[in-house]
């Protein structure tokens, strides 16, 4: 190998040049960062023509000129060598990209820009490199980003951190189904004490917990503080799902012991939900999504739930459903019918129980027990109370129409416990009354023992207004929730009605009948009236008319039926 021509002298330049050689050498020396110039010798191998000194001191370079690149370890070797030959080789006339010098303690990082510069007779190609040192920089943003994923309480990874561990093992090629799960804890009386003791005293219980927490865990589990008193653990499951189930038994191992916070000591419990990593999920917040909805579980039904895929789905499915169920409130796509009330003794109708009916255009049709739960947990069942409300009582006024008399026949309407909570009912019985231009004693309202106990002294104020419209009230589903005998005492109540469940039974089961008699006793002495529902047979109606039930509802009388066909169901009874 031939070095290249040392020094201007050497190469034939006249004074001129040289001078125009030094302008060049002051031009980079001038530069703030650290730069040189590169080329090719007619042999095809790259030299340092000249440099500045802050490339000299970047490179370890003793700045004799003329040194041969491959002699440079910092230019050879990584990134920085391979893009230097590629572009000298090229055609591009400048690239830029990112770099690092490659140690493993204590890097430095780096902008490098490469620049063609024209041919010379000495040279064929020729380029300009400088080093732009974002070092610093690189540092910080790595700071604030282990800042971003840390939670500043506790110390462990945060939601964020949690996530990107979680989309690590999914988008590993060794990754199959089953082998990870993410198991969810959630910390239980966190709201009591943070309220009773100070957010201080909360704060040192968080972070108490989540050191048993970490004491459960094995090698390789990540612990994480995925939310307020929310813990998230990703484990490897060697042994399948039995690993995650000891885990969640090691933890409530660890909690069994008080915490001892100031002068006192609180016991803590948790509740436990848990999901597998799958090949069907492919996003980390949805699989802690899932064990959230496994989590939720537990904490209805106690102990460590494991998450089923269907629950996402059905979560889903009522989300859409709010949304189209706004749509078919605001566009008046549901409908009202009416089950027959049977005077039990007579066995003339008395009157009619108005449902609400939803027929989907594409789903098809959507039961009342699907989104009556969902209109009461989004709060539409203020806008549907009153939407059906107000059908109801122009309904039967459209039959008084047709009878050409107002006929001997009440409607009854049910109030959800929400309605109660959040609507003004008395309000919007005076005006669904007044714009039918019906009488109060011929609307029943029909309340479950739930809303009751929900709030008994605003449950007292809102029926004794309704009583005041004269209506009528009933107290639905009697003996499936907890209603104290005090309630029937203190409460405006005219009707008790007897759940289905007691009612189907009751020839068979000697318990139910039981409940039956002690039910219309309790009625008969505080001068209520009866109505019982699911009757589908004719036995069953005869029975409880010989044990002085007034009334009763069921397939056995009629199904709910369309304004119309309710009707002439009322006609044909009467005839």
């Amino acid at each position: 190998m031939t070095p290249p021509a040392q020094g201007l002298a050497a190469r034939g330049l006249s004074i001129p040049d040289e001078a125009i050689e030094r302008a060049r050498q002051d031009y980079l020396d001038a530069l703030p960062i650290a730069a040189a110039v590169i080329c090719v010798s007619c042999d095809g191998e790259a030299y340092i023509d000249m440099a500045n000194e802050n490339f000299r001191q970047l490179t370890d370079w003793n700045g004799y000129e003329g040194k041969w690149v491959s002699q440079i370890a910092f230019l050879e070797e990584g990134p920085i060598g391979g893009a230097l030959d590629a572009f000298l080789a090229g055609e591009e006339k400048a690239r830029q990209f990112e770099t690092s010098d490659g140690k493993p303690i204590a890097a430095r990082h780096f902008t490098v820009r490469l620049a063609r510069l024209k041919a010379t007779p000495f040279s064929t190609r020729r380029c300009l490199i400088s080093l732009i040192d974002k070092t610093a920089q690189v540092e910080t943003e790595k700071s604030l980003r282990a800042e971003m994923l840390r939670d500043s309480l506790t110390g462990l990874p945060n939601r964020l951190a949690f996530n990107e561990k979680i989309e690590a093992i999914l988008e590993s090629p060794g990754f199959h189904e089953g082998s990870h799960a993410v198991v969810v804890i959630d910390m239980t009386r966190f709201s009591r004490v943070n309220e009773c003791m100070g957010a201080i005293a909360g704060d040192e219980l968080l972070i108490t917990f989540a050191r048993r927490l970490f004491s459960a865990l094995r090698a390789g589990d990540v612990l994480a503080r995925t939310g307020g008193d929310e813990f998230g653990i990703l484990v490897r499951l060697g042994k399948g799902l039995d690993d995650a189930v000891q885990l969640a038994d090691r933890v409530r191992s660890v909690l069994t012991a008080p915490f001892r916070l100031s002068e006192l000591e609180i016991r803590v419990d948790c509740t436990i939900g848990m999901a597998l990593l799958s090949g069907g999920v492919e996003l980390a917040e949805e699989v802690l999504r899932n064990a959230q909805f496994a989590l939720k579980r537990a904490k209805q039904t106690g102990g460590t739930q494991i998450y089923e895929a269907n629950q996402a789905k059905a979560a889903r499915r009522r989300f859409s459903i709010e949304t189209e169920l706004r749509r078919a409130i605001e566009g008046d796509e549901l409908r009202l019918d009416f089950q027959p009330l049977i005077d039990l003794p007579t066995g003339r109708v008395s009157g009619f129980e108005a449902l609400a009916r939803w027929d989907h255009e594409e789903r098809g049709s959507i039961s009342p027990s699907e989104f009556i739960p969902v209109a009461e947990e989004s709060g539409l069942i203020v806008s549907l109370g009153r939407w059906a409300l107000d059908s109801a009582v122009q309904t039967l006024a459209g039959w008084d129409r047709r009878a050409g008399a107002p006929l001997p026949l009440h409607l009854a309407v049910n109030l959800s416990a929400i309605q109660i909570a959040r609507d003004d009912v008395p309000a919007a019985v005076e005006g669904a009354l007044r714009r039918s231009g019906l009488a109060g004693d011929r609307l029943t309202l029909e309340l479950t023992e739930s809303a009751i106990i929900q709030d008994p002294e605003r449950v007292l104020g809102v029926l004794e207004a309704l009583k005041g419209l004269d209506t009528i009230v009933a107290m639905d589903d009697f003996g499936t929730g907890y209603t104290s005998l005090s309630y029937l005492q203190r409460l405006p109540i005219d009707v008790l009605k007897i759940d289905r469940s007691f009612v189907t039974g009751m020839l068979k089961d000697k318990d139910s009948l039981a409940i039956i008699r002690a039910v219309l006793s309790l009625a008969d002495a505080l001068g209520l009236a009866t109505t019982a529902e699911g009757i589908e047979s004719e036995e069953l109606a005869k029975a409880l008319a010989e044990l002085g039930c007034t009334h009763g509802q069921g397939f056995f009388f009629a199904p709910a039926l369309d304004p119309d066909a309710a009707f002439d169901y009322w006609r044909s009874r009467s005839a």
